[in-house]
């Protein structure tokens, strides 16, 4: 057989070497299956930008949630309130390179898929997200399961973006049109295995307890669990909080310090400034840590700016539009004005988002560091539930309202605003009325018909559904460009986090808590510096005898001690059977279920606990890696890499390959192995 000559040898390494490196040159040169949902549900898990760095940094950051706003819905408003070549104020301004003074702008979409239903079918990719799991998604950069509210697949919680914001030292807000309970501004303030466990008592105004329905049992108080949200919020103690759900503050709280106070006399004595009255929102002058400002302006969600539309089924509806046709437009429906409205009272979101800036800024650490910030337009999405055109057409107006607003306050040199929505809807503009679903027929601003449809609930009174479509995206400030192209929603957690500077990786967030102290006076342990963990768990010994006189339950995720964010978290000791420190020395043991991190203090006779030992703090995770136990160990690790990088580790891979034949080619034909020529 003819041996191959040097120059076919150097020509076949050649064209190796070239196939190789074009691998490597185009990374979107291959399609790429979905990792699986091992991949997609730890922490980062599901980012499709990992590697792209934050461009910018920011001072101040506000995200804008319109929730159910998908593109459909952002133009139904936008025909019907300034025509199809009209602009809104403030919602299509953000994103648009010159439409402000941001020097760095950014528009893209991005994916809001969730890995389980909820109702028992976790560790699933489910294509349509509800609001509790598309908020965990990028409040802690976690994908999880439909219901749950910043609590992984597993039920672990995942610390959120205030609770990391204030362990940095920033001032924080949440503001909502809808009950402050409810999933979106829920994700930032709690942590709960279902979005429904409102308050101690369930979802119920005091006067009735379905705590057993709407909670997992061990996560109430009573239980030894973390809480419901709303006692939770009391914990996370953000700066600023506006928003409804009055009525679940008049629950009583079932154990602890606060036992038998309902949770709006707890707000007050915990330092709250408590206001119901939406006339007092322009009073309020001040909010910081030491005495931060919760407004619930309703007992439930706050009042639309629109009264509710009519919708029609196809027939009646095509009826409707030909008679349009003959009187001109006139029989078709237009928008009146809710007189129950807020912003009537100078309480709507807009107002309440010049109000939060106005108070984040003055507040100390928003005037050092800076804040960060949440707003949100609710009902877009519960008036497409219940198939109201002009309910979602109002308030994705108050939202646009609220971003112009923004804009007019703040300096877009140091502060990211980002607008985006949860999750897509259900209403489409149609050309004319569908016979196979509800529509609404109205007649635009300028005078010209328009007909949107619902079509995805069986019947006049079923509530529409989400849609799974990816969703606008937009930015103007530092950082904005990372917003370009497809993403997905837990990009936003990162690129908020790392434009703020705040910690985001698992090695990061744990290292947060490396260092936590305990002491214990008069009974009572104080501890602080856990603000890498959302959970507590402790142990009380005797120490010379071994004894456990106190612990935790740790039973499931959800028990423990929820940690004061940002604060001093007290356990109290007194009434412990077989507890004297007057008489003993004891050891109290307390662990950050997040980090891993655990203090031991010692107490008693040889002191107050004035000892603190760090027993085993967790080895943090690699980066993007996850722990080495999770996904089968080190190669599920490695894995779970390849699923999130797989071209570019391929192109690696296939020019570490071409290097390898090429050196072994040439060794041979030194040692004479081909004919030389």
């Amino acid at each position: 057989m003819k041996q191959p000559s040097r120059h076919g040898i150097i020509a076949g390494l050649s064209a190796a070497l070239a196939g190789a490196l074009c691998l490597t040159a185009v990374p979107g040169a291959f399609a790429a299956d979905s990792p699986d949902v091992s991949t997609l549900s730890v922490h980062g898990g599901a980012q499709r930008i990992a590697n792209t760095p934050a461009t910018g940094k920011a001072k101040n950051v506000i995200l804008f949630i319109g929730d159910g706003m998908g593109d459909s819905e952002i133009t139904i408003a936008r025909d019907y309130l300034y025509g199809p070549g009209g602009s809104f104020e403030g919602l299509d301004k953000i994103g648009q390179p010159g439409a402000t003074s941001a020097k760095e702008t950014g528009t893209g979409q991005y994916t809001t898929y969730a890995t389980g239903d909820g109702s028992g079918r976790r560790n699933q990719v489910m294509a349509v997200t509800d609001s509790a799991a598309s908020g965990s998604g990028w409040a802690t950069g976690t994908k999880t399961y439909n219901n749950a509210v910043s609590v992984d697949n597993n039920f672990n919680p995942q610390m959120n973006l205030i609770e990391l914001a204030k362990a940095k030292g920033l001032a924080t807000g949440n503001v909502t049109t809808a009950e402050i309970q409810d999933a979106t501004p829920a994700v930032l303030e709690s942590h709960s295995t279902q979005r429904s466990c409102y308050g101690p008592q369930g979802k119920t105004d005091g006067s009735s307890d379905d705590s057993a329905k709407r909670c997992d049992v061990a996560q109430l108080k009573q239980n030894g669990g973390i809480g419901s949200i709303s006692e939770q919020l009391l914990d996370t103690r953000a700066d600023v909080t506006f928003g409804g759900g009055s009525k679940y503050f008049n629950q009583t709280a079932q154990a602890g310090e606060y036992q038998g106070m309902t949770l709006k006399d707890q707000a007050k004595a915990r330092g709250y400034q408590y206001v119901e009255d939406p006339a007092q929102l322009g009073s309020l002058s001040e909010a910081d840590q030491s005495s931060p400002v919760l407004g619930l302006f309703a007992a439930g969600n706050l009042p639309t700016q629109y009264n509710e539309s009519k919708t029609y089924d196809g027939e009646t509806a095509q009826e409707i539009a030909l008679k349009g046709q003959q009187d001109g437009n006139a029989s078709l429906q237009t928008c009146t004005a809710n007189p129950d409205w807020l912003g009537n009272k100078r309480a709507s979101l807009a107002d309440m988002t010049n109000k939060a800036i106005d108070l984040l800024s003055a507040n100390k650490n928003g005037k050092d560091n800076g804040y960060f910030l949440q707003v949100e337009g609710a009902s877009i999405d519960k008036q497409d539930h219940n198939a109201n055109a002009c309910g979602q057409i109002g308030e994705t107006d108050d939202l646009d309202k609220a971003i112009s607003a923004a804009l007019k306050k703040v300096d877009l040199s140091n502060t990211l605003i980002i607008v985006t929505a949860d999750h897509a809807h259900t209403s489409q503009l149609a050309s004319w009325p569908s016979m196979y679903a509800l529509n609404t027929p109205l007649r635009a601003k300028d005078g010209t018909a328009m007909y949107v449809m619902y079509g995805t609930a069986s019947s006049q009174n079923g509530s529409q559904s989400h849609t799974g479509t990816q969703l606008r995206i937009a930015a103007s400030g530092p950082g904005a460009s990372r917003v370009d192209g497809l993403t997905d929603q837990t990009d936003n957690f990162f690129t908020i986090a790392k434009t703020l500077r705040l910690a985001s990786s698992t090695e990061d967030i744990n290292a947060l808590s490396s260092g936590a102290k305990v002491s214990v006076k008069d009974g009572v342990a104080q501890v602080t510096g856990f603000n890498g963990d959302a959970v507590l768990g402790y142990q009380l010994q005797d120490t010379e005898t071994g004894a456990v006189l106190a612990a935790s339950n740790d039973d499931t995720p959800v028990s423990g001690v929820r940690v004061a964010t940002g604060a001093t978290t007290t356990i109290d000791f007194n009434g412990v059977k077989g507890f004297d420190p007057s008489g003993s020395t004891y050891t109290l043991t307390v662990t950050g279920k997040q980090s891993g991190t655990k203090i031991a203090t010692e107490f008693g006779l040889t002191g107050n606990g004035a000892s603190n030992v760090v027993v085993a703090p967790k080895t943090a995770a690699k980066a993007g890696l996850g722990d080495a136990t999770e996904n089968g160990g080190i190669t599920g690790a490695l894995v779970g890499a390849l699923g999130k990088t797989g071209t570019r580790i391929l192109g690696m891979v296939m020019v570490a390959l071409a290097l390898a034949v090429a050196g072994s080619l040439l060794a041979a034909w030194r040692r004479g192995l081909f004919a030389r020529k």
